[in-house]
């Protein structure tokens, strides 16, 4: 039943894996049978999210320890999305629901199976690349910044200053020990911990900026829906960037396909210039990228 899945293993963990990524994305539709599989490893835990009932989580523990040659995995966790409040069993090991994992050369603190989210969105690499490798000198803005993996990145790179929005403060504390994690000057952070709509002028304060990311939940209750929410936010892109900024824009929904943000742009900040699609990690391939997340490259004119 798990042989996909099982022979993915095999090959993943046949060399020493010290970075944080993800193992196998069932949840792409490219593996049939498995859909409602997720696994991640954040060395050394291995988190495994069922989005269906698992009758037998114990061989599907089994099927991916036999494939640990090198004795990597120390505790195993399986998330239940299905089960009210996704509670998290230790089928490996002793529970670790907190570690420091490395991506990249930047380290992050994680939390695997405490909440729907440990703290460092694995798809996301490739732009956490792409902002170590084009952040020198420019002063970055970060909206909906979770636990600031995106600054952490974009200060790596060489900016001047990071600007971190997102209405949650536990999420922006997080973010603040991520910034320590990699020693990165508090002076070079700011945080908001406010909700945006309500912090515009705080915003402009710190700008104008030379990157601004805006990286949304789809769907937050009582704050953010992206397809009635997201033209508010592009509407105040011409008070908050710089002449040729980088604006990097991202929708993750099934039901928001990729002609949606080109046309809330079009719509809503006219004068900002498509340059391309950009990649998420290749371990998240899916049979339907359009309904995957998907990230926008623009620059503002």
């Amino acid at each position: 039943m798990y042989q996909q899945l099982t022979d993915i293993a095999s090959d993943f963990f046949a060399e020493v894996q010290n970075d944080a990524r993800r193992v196998f994305h069932g949840r792409g539709q490219c593996y049939p049978g498995l859909e409602h599989l997720t696994v991640d490893w954040y060395p050394p835990v291995l988190l495994i999210t069922a989005y269906d009932i698992i009758d037998d989580p114990e061989s599907l523990k089994s099927a991916i320890l036999s494939q640990d040659r090198l004795a990597q995995i120390e505790c195993v966790l399986i998330q239940h999305r299905k089960r009210k409040g996704t509670p998290s069993i230790c089928l490996h090991g002793e529970t670790i629901n907190r570690c420091i994992v490395t991506e990249g050369g930047l380290k992050f603190e994680v939390q695997p199976g405490v909440n729907q989210n440990a703290g460092l969105f694995l798809d996301m690499a490739p732009l956490r690349t792409w902002l170590q490798e084009n952040s020198e000198n420019r002063n970055i803005l970060n909206l909906f910044a979770y636990t600031c993996s995106l600054s952490v990145a974009a200060l790596a790179g060489g900016a001047t200053q990071a600007v971190n929005v997102d209405m949650s403060k536990p999420s922006i504390s997080w973010g603040i020990r991520n910034h320590e994690l990699n020693g990165q000057d508090p002076r070079s952070v700011k945080s908001i911990p406010h909700n945006m709509f309500r912090s515009w002028g705080r915003i402009k304060q710190f700008g104008r900026y030379d990157t601004i990311i805006i990286d949304p939940p789809s769907r937050q209750r009582g704050s953010f829906d992206a397809e009635k929410n997201y033209g508010a936010v592009l509407k105040k892109l011409g008070q908050l960037a710089n002449q040729s900024a980088d604006i990097i824009a991202t929708v993750n929904s099934p039901y928001l396909n990729e002609d949606f943000l080109l046309n809330q742009f079009q719509r809503y900040a006219p004068k900002c210039r498509f340059i391309s699609m950009m990649p998420v990690a290749p371990e998240f391939a899916d049979r339907f990228p359009e309904r995957a997340l998907k990230i926008y490259h623009f620059t503002s004119t």
